[in-house]
């Protein structure tokens, strides 16, 4: 994999719907929660007009297959969750984001991210890293993720 190109992000606050699964594959668990969540509410995952965001909750141990993960769909003040969903009010930061493609490319680019980290002017920030999933209907090679690293001035 080549070098990865780095954008400064400002996301702004967000209001979301928490999806959250555990397992020895929870990615998939908290996904079908919030797929059908947007099916039911009518918002359109599949054509990419909305995003989702996610990261390990808690990351993995050693020894253990199984850890957690977190999906937030970003939803307006009329949608509710419902079931185990949670409403989770998201304060926003400042971010290195970088994009690439390939589910099989993500440890090696988080670790990318993390070095150019180190050698900016930015801080660590302790805001809520997360990963954002571009592209859906696609085999995980095909996946575009944007990885956003939380940093500070």
């Amino acid at each position: 994999m080549t070098e990865i190109e780095v954008r400064i992000v400002n996301l702004e606050p967000m209001r979301v719907i928490s999806a959250y699964g555990f397992g020895a594959e929870p990615e998939s668990i908290a996904w079908e929660k919030i797929k059908t969540f947007a099916q039911k509410n009518n918002l359109q995952l599949e054509n990419n007009s909305t995003t989702t965001f996610g990261f390990n909750n808690p990351n993995p141990s050693v020894g253990s297959p199984n850890y957690g993960y977190e999906i937030w769909l970003p939803v307006d003040e009329i949608i509710q969750p419902e079931g185990d969903l949670r409403l989770v009010g998201f304060r926003g930061g400042l971010y290195a984001v970088t994009t690439f493609k390939g589910l099989e490319n993500i440890g090696e680019v988080w670790g990318k991210l993390a070095k150019w980290a180190e050698g900016s002017k930015y801080k660590r920030a302790h805001h809520q890293w997360l990963e954002e999933l571009t592209t859906y209907q696609l085999p995980p090679e095909e996946y575009v993720f944007n990885l956003y690293l939380p940093i500070a001035e």
